[in-house]
């Protein structure tokens, strides 16, 4: 019997794993330099966590991995999203009591969701967000629209465009849920089923409907802009006016309303326009949302603004525009052993070197000297060190730095600092030939 990941899900094997370490490593750097920290909330939540009420969002109503514990009636529920248990932490840590509100905070980590797998799209996939909570600021709006795109400007990507739109207040959304009620009342039941059902949920989510996207009664649907109150439309006047003193390019889109019901005002999307991205073009997105820290029991009118960026649909974006998110690693450097009888000594240096903070590397196979010296190849080690049993018996070896073949002696017990001599000579070597380029 052959075993296989399940479907939906991936290996990240050693030889893939440098692109995300290097966008964990940039999204620390941003953060920190927008001021702010890091959050890590549970992997599982109780289902009312995501299930509030009468959400039409299909990610509620079909995708979400919910299990009862035995003998229980305890029913939990993989997160499907960082928001939620974001804005629960938010609440029950009373962190709404801090004096300098509003708290920034990202997390980084792997979400569940049982969706169709297709390129893009994953069943357990990773994710980076953010989430601002205890202010409501068309700046921050802007703010948090910055740190995301400054992040993937950052990375290299170009074919890129901010899609938003604005749900405006409670007031302007219920006179919107009626005229659109009355658009489609007509021609409901010759809709899908999840149109159907959002027809009586959220009548805003049968706009984003790919089942019936090209019906003749969705051309023609009467613009969220129509039915926006005068403080919604300043609202979002100032988070456009934003954008432009910032420079970042954005289209209105008054189709967009996002997968979630918790969003208000401000809603975004950041989409790859390469072709090589095919249907999942979406990099983040997000928006702002005003009940969500209510509903857990905090204070009212707490607002919030987030989004969350898709960690593998990043490094599909970077990839079709020919971005390499990480150079080939290579080792500092490999001892070679020549005899079993030195072992001991071999595995000493080593630890000398790696407590000194060089990677290290050395053979446990017993391979001859040409392999091995495939093995420094293979491994890019800046430094070669061949031990035998001559080489223990004077107390002193050989190292070789392989770019210029340049070889220095030293004894056993300065095995470290002579590393340092070969590398100290590379980097003043490479700063004159940098200085001569200049």
């Amino acid at each position: 019997m052959s075993y296989q990941v399940p479907k939906g899900t991936q290996d990240i094997l050693p030889s893939e794993i440098g692109k995300w370490h290097r966008l964990e490593e940039l999204i620390r750097q941003f953060c920190y330099v927008y001021n702010y920290k890091e959050i890590r909330t549970p992997i599982f939540e109780h289902t009312n966590v995501f299930k509030r009420g009468n959400d039409s969002s299909d990610m509620v109503n079909k995708e979400m991995y919910t299990f009862q514990l035995e003998n229980s009636a305890t029913s939990l529920t993989l997160r499907p999203e960082g928001t939620a248990g974001v804005a629960r932490a938010f609440v029950e840590h009373k962190l709404y009591g801090n004096a300098d509100l509003p708290m920034k905070m990202y997390y980084v980590g792997p979400q569940f969701r049982h969706e169709r797998p297709q390129k893009g799209r994953m069943r357990i996939f990773n994710q980076f967000g953010v989430e601002v909570i205890g202010a409501k600021s068309a700046m921050l709006d802007v703010e948090a629209i910055a740190l995301g795109w400054s992040f993937v400007s950052a990375l290299g990507l170009q074919d890129m465009k901010v899609l938003i739109n604005t749900l405006g207040d409670d007031v302007s959304r219920a006179a919107y849920r009626k005229a659109l009620k009355e658009h489609f009342k007509a021609d409901i039941d010759t809709m899908c089923a999840d149109c159907k059902r959002r027809y009586e949920q959220n009548p805003l989510r049968i706009l984003d409907c790919k089942v019936d996207k090209d019906k003749d009664i969705m051309k023609n649907v009467p613009r969220m802009a129509d039915y926006l109150n005068e403080e919604s439309k300043a609202y979002f006047d100032e988070v456009l006016a934003g954008l432009d003193a910032l420079g970042i390019p954005y289209e209105v889109d008054d189709r967009l309303v996002r997968g979630l019901d918790y969003y208000t005002h401000t809603v975004f999307e950041v989409v790859s326009v390469n072709k090589e991205m095919g249907a999942q073009s979406t990099v983040f997105a997000g928006g702002r949302y005003d009940g969500l820290v209510e509903y857990f029991g905090g204070p009212t009118s707490m607002s919030g603004i987030g989004w969350a960026m898709g960690l593998e649909r990043l490094i599909l974006a970077c990839e079709a525009e020919g971005i390499e998110l990480a150079d080939e690693e290579s080792l500092d450097a490999y001892v070679v052993c020549l005899s079993s009888s030195v072992r001991k000594q071999v595995l000493q240096l080593v630890t000398q070197l790696r407590a000194a903070g060089y990677s290290t590397d050395t053979d446990y196979l017993d391979r001859s000297f040409k392999a091995q010296f495939k093995t420094v190849a293979r491994t890019r080690a800046k430094a070669a060190i061949v031990v035998g049993e001559d080489d223990i018996e004077k107390g002193s070896v050989t190292i070789k730095r392989v770019a210029d073949q340049k070889k220095l002696e030293v004894k056993l017990e300065d095995i470290v600092e002579g590393m340092d001599t070969l590398f100290q000579e590379e980097a003043c070597s490479c700063h004159e030939e940098g200085s001569k380029h200049e």
